[in-house]
């Protein structure tokens, strides 16, 4: 009766340790792919954000050179 009370002692906890690991795997990845999406995203938005500065300029510019 020991016996089987230990066997399943272990399952349980070599079970624990798989789900721990997976769920960790699981986290990492999560964080690594928000973070590419967060970067790539601010990347983005600052292309948007610069190319609209240059345009808004060469347009000033072409108005001025008008007058």
């Amino acid at each position: 009766m020991k016996a089987i009370i230990i066997l399943a002692a272990l399952i349980n906890i070599s079970g624990c340790a798989e789900l721990k690991n997976t769920g960790r795997t699981i986290g990492d990845t999560t964080r690594d792919v928000t973070t590419e999406i967060g970067h790539t995203t601010r990347d983005v938005t600052r292309a948007i954000g610069h190319a609209s500065r240059d345009a808004v300029i060469s347009v000033k510019e072409d108005l001025s050179k008008e007058d």
